[in-house]
């Protein structure tokens, strides 16, 4: 196996990303090719992570005051300013366990403090429940701060938050 490589996104790593949201879709909301181009065009920031030397991750988030029609986005950016909103990871299953996510995680705490901002927030499903998510933010130190009901009421995600200067 090749050096994973963690990089800005790139034009031409669109269909490995289609592909990949869609493989996790049950975690996440679908993101068809007209919907990833409206979300591309505000979020904030793309990475990708290579390895073997194609794109097996991917990492999407939004800063406050972004036109971005998420529910849950919603919720934070009415309670908290400066903030940089993890829409979405999604690692590959066979690159799963590599240490991918932290990798992404700590270049968001850098590139965050490096942008002044004072939150990191995510929503997990928290029902059904994704075990390994919600572990993998507890290990991270976030801190639900409520929960709320998604997906047209199909699921319950825990919405959570961790200063980066934590």
């Amino acid at each position: 196996m090749d050096t994973t490589i963690i990089r800005p996104y790139e034009a031409k790593d669109e269909e490995a990303v289609l592909k990949l949201n869609e493989d996790s879709v049950s975690f996440l909301s679908p993101m068809n090719r007209t919907r990833f181009v409206r979300l591309k065009s505000v979020s904030r920031l793309i990475l990708v992570a290579e390895c073997d030397r194609k794109v097996v991750a991917f990492l999407m988030g939004f800063s406050d005051n972004a036109d971005y029609d998420s529910v849950n986005y919603q919720w934070f950016s009415a309670r908290l300013k400066s903030f940089f909103y993890i829409d979405r990871i999604v690692v590959n299953k066979k690159y799963r366990s590599l240490g991918i996510g932290r990798t992404f995680y700590s270049k968001i705490y850098d590139w965050a403090s490096q942008e002044g901002m004072k939150w990191l927030v995510a929503e997990i499903d928290f029902e059904p429940p994704n075990e390994t998510s919600l572990k993998f933010h507890n290990r991270q130190q976030f801190v639900e701060v409520a929960k709320q009901v998604a997906g047209n009421g199909k699921k319950t995600v825990s919405l959570q938050v961790k200063s980066v200067n934590a």
